[in-house]
């Protein structure tokens, strides 16, 4: 496989500083379906927040955010944060994809701790949390863009997306072999995770708070109260209707399935419309409301402008040019360091070391 791929470009307007663009195309680049797929008005919305709620159904995850509690408290805050990292993985520059991925392993080998429940080590590194986090949030993405926007993918485009999928999983823990590359094995990974997902009151207190799409919303004037508060709930149930009955069950969130299908109508014409009727600009201006930081790591992909080196890179050329441990390496040092990162954090019964687990692909 070659270092990078080159991939025509626009060329910069004059007078355009270097600084202000992209080193390169990162990971993906303009010719995926990654790429496609995230810069629809459907994916860090409704997608997003699908990942993040379903997310919380993992008893040890759901430890691992509880615990500090910032997740309630600086809601917006790991919002706009979280969201910006998706975004460095899909649209971000090599460099700048590495740096984060690098700060993210370091940030989680904090949240090591005891799930209440069970009893048993939680690790936020885990490549088994990673692998479900990963899948969840790209299975999201790819599921509400099927729901409110263009629809399903074709075999072939579907297979690409898999496959880059897999590419960024190495900017995890985990391992890209386990992630499947076709809809019946992301299939079969949620239902061999399903026995394993729980509900506390502590789940459904955070998941109930994060489906209020309220907290991603900047200090509003009064006057805008009452518009704030109906985009926040149709955002909330457009997500909704994207779940399966079993998770709004454990989640204690309902939507009957008649309600389902008018929200799922009524969605499809809004972000249809939004995607047909408004300007990149526009979509630009609101992702900038809704998170900051977010943005700018996506400002080039919306407005179609140029890269510094129009070139696609591997994950494993970029760690290596930027002297950085892949996250799957880097995990395995901090995990020898520690006792307590040496549990897989999904349990039948009783701590297993994780030498010897092995996941078995879908």
């Amino acid at each position: 496989m070659t270092a990078s791929v080159p991939i025509t470009t626009p060329q910069p307007a004059a007078g355009t500083p270097a600084s202000t663009q992209p080193e390169d195309y990162g990971f993906f680049g303009p010719d995926s379906i990654t790429w496609r797929v995230w810069s629809y008005p459907t994916s860090l919305t409704i997608g997003f927040q699908r990942a993040v709620v379903i997310e919380e159904l993992d008893p040890f995850l759901l430890a691992a955010v509880h615990t500090t509690q910032k997740i309630l408290t600086r809601s917006r805050n790991r919002y706009d944060n979280t969201l910006r990292y998706f975004a460095i993985v899909a649209f971000g520059d090599s460099r700048t994809a590495v740096k984060a991925a690098d700060v993210l392993v370091r940030i989680h080998a904090r949240a090591v701790g005891v799930e209440p429940v069970s009893g048993l080590h939680y690790d936020a590194n885990n490549p088994a949390s990673q692998l479900w986090i990963h899948l969840t949030a790209w299975h999201s993405i790819l599921y509400a863009y099927e729901v409110y926007g263009p629809g399903k993918l074709s075999e072939e485009d579907e297979s690409r997306y898999w496959a880059e999928c897999a590419i960024g999983a190495e900017l995890q823990t985990c391992d890209p072999a386990t992630v499947p590359r076709t809809r019946e094995g992301v299939r079969q990974y949620f239902e061999q995770m399903r026995p394993r997902l729980a509900a506390s009151e502590a789940t459904q207190h955070v998941m109930g708070h994060l489906m209020n799409a309220e907290i991603m919303f900047p200090p509003l004037p009064r006057f805008l109260f009452l518009g704030a508060w109906f985009v926040a709930k149709m955002i909330q149930l457009a997500t909704l209707a994207t779940m399966p009955s079993w998770q709004r069950n454990l989640a204690n969130l309902r939507l009957s399935s008649f309600g389902s299908m008018v929200v799922r109508g009524v969605g499809r014409l809004v972000f249809r419309s939004i995607a047909l009727l408004t300007s990149k600009k526009f979509q630009l201006m609101l992702l900038g409301w809704i998170s900051p930081a977010t943005a700018p790591i996506v400002r080039h992909v919306l407005l179609n402008t140029p890269v510094q080196n129009p070139v696609v890179q591997t994950p494993a050329d970029a760690f290596k040019r930027y002297e950085t441990p892949m996250p799957a390496e880097q995990y395995q040092g901090l995990k020898m360091s520690t006792e307590k990162a040496n549990t897989i954090v999904y349990p039948q019964s009783e701590a297993i070391p994780l030498s010897e687990v092995k996941l078995k692909q879908a």
